[in-house]
């Protein structure tokens, strides 16, 4: 039986393939009925990508709605065998590139406007078994007659050069496009933009994520032989790069003797009640720092049996701060805690959202300390949270002594690191600071330290704490003279603040004084997660 779409959804492609032409390759709109047949299309079509970060069928859904005749799908005997999608904008001339969520929206189309002069191809894929069959050209065919038919200047479009990875380091990106401009190299998917009549204006790094193509891109232009300037009486706004700030505080946390949890709670207040005071988008507090309520258990408990009993807590902890995310609209980064997981003690980072919903990242590198002391185990897993305001992710202290994990976070999108410590004195404090300011540099990242002052006497493992509040910066033109945002005064218990300009990263790897993501050498090393880095769209 088939679909309203006129699809049969028992067709599978393999045996669509078996038919042959028999029925030919029909190219129409795509209708909502279509979004299960391009979904797996798109599926088939990027085996290297992870699912999860493909358009799921509520962003097909809002492609659709929002540019009906934008939407394209190559149909075989009722089956989707390849699709296109695009939308109109009107491009600012000031902004040479835009990354693909600029342009498309984050993939929801947001961004159309039917008064623009530009179609922006923002998707174009067969599935694998039909190709080699023309269907590519039918698709840029009925791109083509989109242009002619709402009179539009030209079609854009961002184009993948995975055969780049061959060449990376012994030729730059600019330098393997040209050669395969000139017939010097094939690349597969530049090549098929050429034969379809795009001409190549620059190469760009950062406008997807594409490991293939080690994050660089084209930018394609075909201009439309048929426009007419004069038909079009009413010229529309262009698309402005967008401005992306956040602000963020970082809580610099005194350790001192409570004894009740009511005293823990209002001294968490004032951290809450200070970022929200100031507009903070984000709030951090330290690695650990409810080690302080350790000083409400009795001096004789051995550290195994305390942090087990700090454990016991982790639930009162959770509703505290869900309460105060939702009641102060701040992402609040509750430090870490200690949970018992499968049996075994983890040092875990919580994410808050105003929302109420609670996100974690284990601390995946164990001090020899820990270990002895409390018998914490490494965690495991990479995660980014993709907030709205900014993709964040969390290295608890140690972490960010590993140059891997912020390069393989950078990578997958990360802007900005959050990291909780916690150190005893000024050596331990300064292995934390420097790394840390490594990693902005070497990854043009901010990072945002947090943490523990003060002492604790009675606590044989908190005896002292030493630490400074710090945000750090890429090191270029755009950012402050000595790459710090903000510091807090040593030993003190306070907050810093800062406004992070997300914007100014996305240039500064484009046209900084040195670019580090651009230039690595990918012939001579590489590094990559044993398991996908995990994208979180919080909530």
């Amino acid at each position: 039986m088939k679909s309203p779409s006129g699809q049969d959804p028992d067709a599978s492609a393999a045996e669509i393939k078996k038919r042959g032409k028999a029925s030919g390759v029909k190219v129409r709109r795509a209708t909502l009925e279509d979004i299960p047949g391009i979904y797996a299309c798109e599926i088939a079509a990027y085996p290297q990508v992870p699912p999860h970060t493909l358009p799921a069928a509520r962003e097909l859904q809002f492609e659709i709605e929002a540019f009906p005749d934008g939407q394209l799908v190559a149909v075989m005997d009722g089956t989707v065998v390849g699709y296109a999608s695009s939308l109109i904008v009107q491009l600012d001339d000031d902004s040479p590139w835009y990354s693909w969520g600029e342009i498309t929206g984050n993939g929801t189309f947001s961004t159309h406007s039917p008064s623009g002069d530009t179609l922006y191809g923002a998707d174009i894929a067969v599935h694998p078994d039909f190709r080699g069959r023309g269907i590519s050209k039918k698709l840029y065919e009925g791109r083509k007659r989109i242009l002619r038919r709402f009179n539009l200047r030209r079609m854009v479009a961002g184009g993948r050069i995975p055969g780049y990875r061959e060449h990376a380091g012994s030729i730059t990106a600019e330098e393997y496009v040209a050669r395969v401009i000139r017939g010097e190299l094939r690349d597969p998917s530049l090549n098929a933009h050429l034969h379809a009549g795009y001409h190549v204006r620059s190469v760009h790094m950062g406008y997807a994520r594409d490991e293939q193509s080690l994050n660089y891109a084209t930018f394609l232009e075909y201009l439309n032989p048929n426009f007419s300037p004069e038909r079009r009486s009413i010229a529309g706004a262009p698309l402005k790069r967008p401005v992306r700030r956040i602000r963020v505080c970082a809580a610099q946390y005194e350790m001192r003797r409570v004894s009740s949890w009511e005293e823990f709670e209002q001294q968490v207040d004032f951290f809450v009640s200070t970022a929200e005071q100031y507009n903070s988008h984000f709030l951090c507090f330290p690695e650990l720092f409810t080690a302080q309520l350790f000083s409400m258990m009795p001096p004789t408990m051995q550290p195994l049996e305390a942090v087990r009993e700090l454990a016991s807590m982790a639930d009162r902890y959770k509703e505290m701060f869900v309460k105060r995310a939702k009641d102060s609209g701040i992402f609040i980064i509750g430090g870490s805690h200690p949970v018992v997981v499968d049996g075994e003690m983890l040092n875990v980072a919580h994410l808050f959202t105003p929302s109420g919903n609670v996100y974690t990242q284990s601390k995946l590198h164990i001090t020899p300390n820990e270990r002895a002391e409390y018998g914490i185990q490494p965690g495991n897993g990479l995660h980014i949270f993709d907030t709205g305001h900014a993709r964040i992710a969390i290295l608890v202290c140690y972490d960010v002594e590993f140059p891997e994990l912020a390069r393989i976070l950078t990578l997958a999108g990360a802007e900005v690191l959050f990291v909780p410590f916690s150190t005893d004195e000024r050596k331990a404090y300064l292995r934390v600071r420097y790394t840390a300011q490594a990693r902005a540099v070497e990854n043009m990242v901010y990072v945002v330290l947090s943490g523990n002052v003060g002492n604790l006497p009675q606590v044989d493992n908190f005896l002292i704490n030493y630490g400074e509040a710090i945000i750090c910066t890429p090191s270029d033109f755009a950012f402050p003279p000595d790459a710090i945002a903000a510091k807090a005064d040593f030993n003190t218990e306070t907050v810093v603040i800062s406004d992070l300009d997300l914007g100014a990263l996305e240039q500064v790897r484009e046209l900084g004084s040195v670019r580090p993501l651009r230039d690595r050498r990918p012939d001579l090393y590489h590094i990559a997660p044993r398991e996908p880095v995990k994208i979180v769209r919080t909530r």
